[in-house]
């Protein structure tokens, strides 16, 4: 039996997904793998190294200044939040990504990025959190229209949210068995097609696969949203949601809204706490 953590992504609306898995940290809630996708995977590594609290900290701290996540950023480095200050300063000086505990974790965490050039989904196994690694991690959170592309070896990255938000059945065929869901949309919800496509197509008109799987998001996201519904009612999976529409833009700068949602998240992963403790038991 492997026990996996599937982190979706959803940029600040991850501070849900956080504050459940601080919560699970409370509870000493370990798994076998985690895989998460854009915020999913900014945040997620922090519950590999432990660092409870550290997502809020470092969100709430950064939260106007604009060396994070600022309009200036994005005419300056083509990057809405600025890549060196967020995936290098960051973690490496001003509060520091615990290395050496997330080496030491045997579960292993993966992160999932879509390539511009094929539209597929990239599925990337961090092992050190080096440098490389964290440019991995960069390319899984980097939005489209709001990021450069990440050139890592010969792949041209971008969100992993566009070719899989919600990566439960890779972590199935993967031989995962026993997973947690964190989503940080509520019951009922359905993506719809973008009302930026004709963006899309004139920003990325050199790369038609990848247009492709932008106007293909919605439907594969809410296929993966049913098969999670199947596996929920064939007791195969947990779910974690959100009661209702988090209370919080995909871009905030207001710390409070930060701790706010933070804390829906956090009550919510003690509700589910000792569910998913009997449920990771097998």
């Amino acid at each position: 039996m492997k026990k996996g953590l599937v982190l979706e992504g959803g940029a600040m609306r991850g501070l849900f997904s956080a504050g459940v898995m601080d919560a699970f940290l409370e509870n000493d809630i370990a798994f076998d793998g985690v895989i998460g996708v854009s915020a999913g995977a900014a945040f997620g590594c922090n519950y590999v190294s432990g660092q409870k609290g550290r997502v809020l900290r470092y969100n709430t701290r950064f939260s106007k200044d604009k060396r994070y996540c600022s309009l200036r950023s994005l005419i300056k480095t083509g990057d809405l939040y600025n890549a060196d200050f967020c995936y290098h300063d960051i973690p490496e000086r001003l509060d520091v990504f615990d290395s050496e505990a997330f080496l030491h974790n045997p579960a292993e965490f993966i992160v999932v990025c879509t390539d511009v050039l094929t539209g597929r989904p990239v599925y990337q196994k961090l092992e050190k959190m080096d440098y490389t690694d964290l440019e991995w991690l960069r390319a899984s959170a980097s939005m489209p229209l709001a990021s450069k592309i990440v050139r890592i070896d010969s792949f041209r990255l971008l969100d992993g949210g566009i070719a899989d938000a919600i990566p439960v059945k890779h972590f199935e065929e993967s031989g995962y068995d026993r997973n947690v869901v964190i989503l940080t949309r509520p019951e009922g919800y359905a993506k719809t097609k973008t009302k930026f496509m004709p963006l899309f197509k004139i920003a990325f008109r050199k790369y038609p696969k990848f247009i492709d799987a932008v106007e293909r998001r919605h439907e594969v996201y809410n296929e993966t949203l049913e098969h999670i519904r199947q596996k929920e009612k064939q007791g195969d999976l947990i779910a974690i949601r959100p009661a209702e529409a988090l209370p919080i833009g995909k871009i905030e700068h207001s710390a409070d809204k930060m701790r706010a949602v933070h804390a829906i998240g956090y009550q919510a992963g003690l509700k589910y706490a000792g569910q998913v403790k009997e449920f990771l038991k097998g």
